[in-house]
């Protein structure tokens, strides 16, 4: 029980709910409005800005527009915010579940290992030419969640097997086993003579270059992955208290937590599958929304992915502004955000990682 409390106290909650179902209703409507104009935002920006009445009127496809705006628009921008905040939304839930899960507030995909796994497997599956998908949805999202979920259970085995708290070893473990996954991707690429430039810039995160394809290939996974954690909101909420209250209410620890573990994995994976290694947005959209909803995963989940999304929408539309008409890769943004927040929450809990 005391770290339960010691996990909401770090997370900025007391673990109640809001008083207020207005309050609430008001917060999702005003996330809702800003991811949108969020979206907006972002089909404007860029190269090339276009005016709302020029986005209008390219989303119409009316013949009067010019049509080398709406290449851009559909071809180009579209497609490309979509899946940033897809990505950003994957992201939010499963640092909001690892966070759950292992009850520290510091756990997130990156931190713990899965986006290092992650992008060992993608590479693998790219270096070697594997060319089988699952279900048509292409090679990369299963290699990306197989090499997350190798990472994750990795790290996981190394904590229960260390002295000490076994949360702090986890941080620990997934913190090492990310640097000799991240040797290992580079090993990779130099023992298969892939082009630097562009792998370099997927590792650090990138949206550049992404279609339609790799929208509709991932939102069937970040789908599935939303619905999995919904429906364990409930169980989530029950081992944030401690595992032996979980157990004293029925539930089945074991069988949640890997079912939990699974779905947040996927997720986590097909990001970085997707757009390459991008941190701290699972860390960061999860404690925003306990500040404004509580600690309930009913409300935190949506919240987070609401909150995840526009991050990453705004922190691609970063990258393609700061440096223009270079783009800067997304994950410099994320991790220039991220890094100082990470360590504040690291200062607030007294340089504790449990």
């Amino acid at each position: 029980m005391n770290r339960s409390r010691e996990f909401s106290a770090a997370a900025g909650t007391s673990g109640t709910e809001p008083a207020s179902g207005r309050r609430l209703g008001g917060w999702s409507v005003l996330l809702g409005v800003t991811l949108l104009l969020s979206m907006a935002a972002s089909l404007c920006l860029g190269a090339v800005t276009l005016s709302f009445e020029e986005l209008w009127t390219a989303l119409r496809r009316d013949p009067a527009g010019e049509a080398v705006q709406q290449v851009i628009l559909w071809d180009l921008r579209l497609p490309r915010t979509l899946l940033a905040a897809a990505v950003g939304a994957g992201l939010a839930i499963a640092g909001t579940a690892f966070q759950a899960i292992f009850r520290n507030a510091l756990a997130d995909p990156y931190v713990i290992g899965a986006s290092s796994g992650a992008a060992l497997g993608t590479t693998l599956a790219l270096t070697l030419g594997w060319s089988t998908g699952f279900a048509g949805l292409g090679p990369l999202p299963p290699a990306a969640f197989l090499g997350a979920l190798a990472a994750v259970s990795v790290a996981l085995l190394l904590a229960e097997t260390g002295g000490g708290s076994s949360v702090t070893s986890l941080l620990l473990a997934g913190t090492a086993l990310g640097a000799m996954l991240s040797a290992a991707v580079s090993f990779l690429l130099l023992w298969r003579d892939q082009p630097w430039f562009q792998v370099f810039n997927w590792l650090l995160g990138s949206f550049s270059g992404r279609g339609w394809s790799h929208v509709a290939v991932a939102w069937p996974y970040f789908a599935v992955s939303f619905v999995v954690l919904w429906f364990t909101a409930r169980p989530l909420d029950a081992l944030t208290s401690g595992e032996e209250t979980a157990r004293s209410l029925g539930l089945r620890v074991r069988a949640v937590r890997l079912l939990v573990i699974g779905a947040a994995t996927l997720a986590a994976g097909v990001a970085v599958a997707m757009s390459g290694i991008i941190g701290f947005v699972g860390l960061i959209a999860p404690h925003i929304a306990r500040l404004l909803f509580g600690a309930g995963h009913r409300r935190l989940l949506p919240a987070s992915a609401l909150l995840g999304a526009i991050l990453l929408v705004w922190a691609d539309i970063g990258a393609r502004s700061v440096l223009a008409p270079v783009e800067v890769p997304v994950g410099i943004v994320t991790a220039g955000i991220g890094g100082p927040f990470f360590l504040f929450l690291l200062k607030r809990r007294g340089g504790r990682l449990a």
